[in-house]
This record gives C-alpha cells, structure tokens and sequence, in this order.
C-alpha cells in the first residue's frame, strides 16, 4: 500500500499543476496578457524593490532555521547555529520545489542531523515540531487577517464578512488555548487520531514569533515586487498569500507551481495581471529558484566532506 501511496503523491502533484496551468493561461489570455507585458512589467521593478525584496528573504529563510532551533531546543538538542541554517536552509530550499516537504525534508534532515546525534525519532519529532510551528504561524496570521480583513473572502468565495470574521476569531483562540496549554503544562490534547501535545512555554512562545515572522517575509516578498500604484496593501497582500501558500501546499504541487500563480490573479484584480506575475517570478526567483541552486552545492559539499572523513575513520 505504501509503494502505492508513494506513487500516487506525485501524481496528484502533478496533476494539480497540470490543472492550475491551465486554470492560469485561460485567465492570462482573458486579460490578453503576453510574456512581452510580463517582462516590460518584470524590468520595471525599481532597484530599490529588490533589495527590499531580497531583505524580505533572508528575514524569511532566517525564521526557517529557527523553526530548527526551537525544535531542537524542545528536543535537548544544542547545536551550532551555523549547522543549523546551513541544514534549515538546504531542506527547505529542496522540499520547497520538490513537493511534499514533509517527507523530503525529513530526508534531508535526517541524513545532517543524524551526524549530530539525533535519531530516526528524534528527526521524526523535529520535523512533525517544524511543521506544526508553521501551522500555528499561519493560523494566528490568518486570524488576524480575517479578523480585521474579513472582506478579503470575496476576492475568492462567496463567503459572508461576519462568518469570515467568526472562523478568525476561532483562529486567534485555537492560538491562545494552545499557549494556555503551554502555560499551565495541560496533559496532550487527543482528538481522534490527532494527537497536540503541549511544549513548555519558552518553547510554545518562539514558535508563536518564528511561524509569523517567515511568513510576514515571504509574503514582503510579493508586496515589495508588485508597483505601488496597483498595490492593495501588505494586508491584503498577505491574505493572499496565506491561501494561496496553504493551496499550494495542500496540492503537493512542486513549487506551488501554477498554484500561486493562478490565486494571485484571481484574488488581486485591482492590479494588472501582468504585474501581479511579474512579483510571483520575482517570489519564484528569490525564494525558490536561487535557494534551490544553493542548496543542491550544499548537498554535494556536505557528502564530499563526508567521503572525505570516511576513510580517516577506517
């Protein structure tokens, strides 16, 4: 069954950009967008854009490599911080434009850290720890959002304000009784097959500020790429990326591909088309892209160094 289930996640994540592809062109060729006008507006993002997009980046790889270091804090791990970001850096970098970064950032991980000590369990919790840090920072930024921008719901759903700011207000106390728990040492929360257990405070506190904080960056990504006569503001900017982040993810689509691009679009129709794909590239290039080619000469540095300490060892 698992040999199937193997097979059957690239499939669907393939199939999910396959569809949002062409969900996507029939959209651009609606709006009679050519690639022409998507590099006039891509070579007219000014210089000072950029760099703020690139500090938006490393804010947002920054928080990643915390999201390590507070599980392997929560852990009992103490580790260099240079080992960390450099093993952060590379798992995400991957996972982010392989798909399914569950399973192959548990791989990454698991083949640097184990250098270090930790189990195949040990990995197993770091990575579960991760995942749910970026979880909770999604949720307390989509509650804020939906919140205080409940509206931003009809620029995808026929959904009424009040009910998207009722799901915003569950959002922030699904937050706060998770600190609660941390606070006051609940025993583990059991629905299910689902099983929440609650880290010490300290812990339970720097997730609540690294999961935001990498989001805030790579959503100040998009925001600081798009013109500032057709922006919505960072608010809106943020929703966005929040529901088309988590589609994308939920797509097990190789980097979001087609994904993004199409929520984008659909979801900022104040902007021109052909500048809202000019920012995703400008995402794709800074928070994908060049960290994937990064990564790949981090992956072959770390197994020549290894080679090269094997034989010492024998």
């Amino acid at each position: 069954m698992k040999r199937y289930l193997n097979f059957l996640w690239p499939v669907i994540g393939l199939g999910a950009v396959a569809l949002s592809l062409w969900l996507l062109f029939r959209e651009l060729h609606h709006d009679d967008v050519t690639l022409d006008k998507v590099g006039a507006a891509f070579a007219a993002i000014p210089a000072g854009r950029w760099v703020l997009a690139v500090i938006s980046t490393l804010v947002a790889y920054a928080a990643l490599a915390w999201y390590d270091r507070i599980a392997l804090f929560h852990l009992g791990f103490s580790l260099s911080w240079r080992f960390i970001s450099a093993v952060s850096f590379t798992t995400y970098a991957l996972s982010h434009n392989i798909g399914m970064s569950m399973f192959s950032g548990a791989m990454v991980r698991y083949r640097a850290y184990s250098t270090k000590g930790l189990t195949v369990g040990d990995v197993g919790v770091l990575v579960a720890f991760c995942s749910f840090t970026f979880a909770l920072g999604t949720v307390l930024l989509g509650g804020v959002v939906l919140t205080f921008e409940p509206d931003i719901t009809a620029r995808l759903f026929q959904f009424e304000p009040w009910l998207a700011r009722l799901a915003g207000l569950a959002m922030l106390l699904f937050v706060a009784l998770y600190i609660g728990g941390a606070a006051l040492h609940l025993r583990p929360l059991v629905i299910g097959t689902f099983k929440l257990v609650y880290p010490r405070l300290p812990v339970a506190a720097r997730q609540l500020l690294a999961g935001p904080l990498e989001l805030l960056g790579a959503a100040g990504i998009i925001w600081c790429a798009l013109p500032a006569e057709h922006n919505p503001g960072f608010f809106i900017v943020l929703g966005v990326f929040l529901a088309s982040f988590s589609a994308a993810l939920l797509s097990h689509a190789p980097g979001g591909l087609g994904v993004l691009e199409f929520v984008f679009v659909k979801a900022l129709p104040d902007a021109p088309p052909q500048d809202v794909v000019a920012a995703l590239l400008v995402f794709r290039l800074l928070y994908l892209v060049i960290p994937l080619l990064l990564g790949i000469v981090c992956v072959v540095l770390f197994e020549r160094g290894r080679l090269v300490r094997q034989p010492a060892l024998e």
